[in-house]
């Protein structure tokens, strides 16, 4: 299922056994445009006191109530690492996460999730091997910011290669993989009144100073692309649509498939 990245705020976050608080923002990596952690506000709970969720903890995402369910106790959410959320996240404070959590490592290995195609559940606790040992010797005294803020990006204008197509109006995200599918771009002040799709697979260049998005399209393709209805869910056939009209090959022919 794809929602709505802006659709996750507010959502309630359920453990094993209670409520931890609600979403208050999403960080996403831009290498490979993955939701990585739910910022989580704790609320009254832990006051003042904000945590970060990983998709592997997941277990479902439920629109009606806006819930997502966690394999986690509230113990294991209170003593996590403090993160400052107000700061850029760092490898190290991700090492530590990862290794207070039991999670293997989502980089350095060749699917989306490391060595992993989905954040799946973890039956036991991770046991690492030689090579993440590795990847975490050369990872920990980077002091770069790896993640984004889906609250930062949505808003940023969107360019083609021969002029500007409008700005990010949200995220469509997949809630198997947590891949973000696409960006709905608001083309208001260019073709008013129309919304398109675009994947990230498709971006140039991200100019984070700027706040702009550069696409390998042009802007008679995107003229001339499908027009989605963001209040509509998006099925299959018009992805496949979308793709066969910008001659890309869909994600979904490449991507291993989920387990049944």
């Amino acid at each position: 299922m794809l929602i709505k990245m802006s659709e996750f705020d507010g959502y309630g976050i359920q453990a094993t056994d209670g409520a931890i608080g609600s979403v208050h923002d999403v960080y996403f990596d831009a290498d490979t445009w993955t939701v990585r952690y739910f910022v989580v506000d704790t609320g009254t709970w832990l006051t003042g006191r904000r945590v970060l969720i990983s998709p592997r903890a997941v277990r479902g995402a439920d629109p009606e109530p806006r819930r997502l369910d966690v394999a986690l106790t509230r113990e294991q959410v209170e003593h996590s690492p403090h993160v400052d959320t107000a700061r850029p996240v760092s490898r190290q404070h991700e090492i530590a996460f990862a290794e207070y959590y039991a999670y293997p490592y989502y980089w350095g290995g060749p699917f989306r999730w490391g060595f992993e195609p989905y954040p799946g559940a973890l039956a036991a606790p991770h046991r690492r091997s030689a090579v993440e040992e590795e990847i975490r010797a050369r990872e920990r005294g980077s002091a770069d910011p790896y993640l984004h803020s889906g609250r930062e990006v949505i808003g940023y204008h969107l360019a083609a290669i021969d002029g500007d197509l409008g700005h990010v109006e949200d995220f469509l995200v997949d809630d198997l993989s947590w891949a973000i599918r696409y960006m709905l771009v608001d083309t208001r002040n260019w073709l008013p009144g129309r919304t398109v799709l675009v994947s990230p697979e498709w971006i140039r260049e991200v100019d984070w100073a700027d706040s702009k998005v550069r696409v390998d399209l042009t802007r008679a393709s995107v003229e001339r692309a499908p027009e989605h209805d963001p209040d509509r869910p998006l099925e299959r056939d018009a992805e496949r649509r979308l793709h066969e009209h910008y001659g890309r090959r869909a994600y979904w022919d490449r991507e291993v498939p989920p387990a049944a």
